[in-house]
């Protein structure tokens, strides 16, 4: 195993994580490609954010997944023309956002978030709520037809005849 995978897979261990100056917790909003993601930082404020290539392969994140950016330069990049305003440091996994959701340190908009604890994925609790009462048993779809593509097999196609010849003779 090499050394910075395994320093990856170290840093990802830790449940209790520290903020250190400059950096914030930011929720991912959209993924750009190319390394490229858009968050959302807890003032409301969207921006370009670099994924770097060392976590390629070994970590994956998806829009709703929460990370922790380092904004050090982010005026410096902002006014020089540059679109990316941060970098990642590092991705928080369901224990680590659960630990954080805890302590002071968590943003007030991300309250209103929940984890699904089976894929990590992110849903507002007012869409849930709402999705609960729309589910209904057919969703608003018409009644299946017969797949009038397959042949009947014999025994089914003489019993339908027996039961229409047994009603017009009584």
């Amino acid at each position: 195993m090499k050394g910075g995978r395994k320093n990856l897979k170290r840093a990802t261990e830790e449940y209790n994580l520290t903020l250190e100056d400059g950096q914030s917790i930011t929720q991912v909003v959209s993924l750009r490609g190319s390394n490229l993601i858009e968050v959302m930082d807890a003032k409301g404020e969207k921006s370009l954010a670099l994924f770097p290539a060392k976590f390629q392969k070994s970590m994956w994140i998806k829009r709703g997944s929460f990370v922790v950016v380092d904004e050090r330069g982010k005026e410096k990049a902002l006014e020089s023309g540059s679109k990316v305003a941060c970098i990642v440091s590092q991705v928080l996994f369901y224990e680590q956002v659960r630990a954080l959701q805890r302590s002071p340190e968590w943003p007030e908009i991300f309250k209103s978030t929940t984890l699904d604890d089976s894929n990590g994925s992110c849903k507002n609790t007012s869409q849930q709520e709402d999705d609960e009462l729309d589910a209904s048993d057919d969703d608003g779809l018409p009644p299946l037809e017969a797949n009038m593509n397959r042949i009947k097999p014999p025994e089914l196609q003489s019993d339908a005849e027996s039961d229409s010849g047994s009603e017009t003779d009584s």
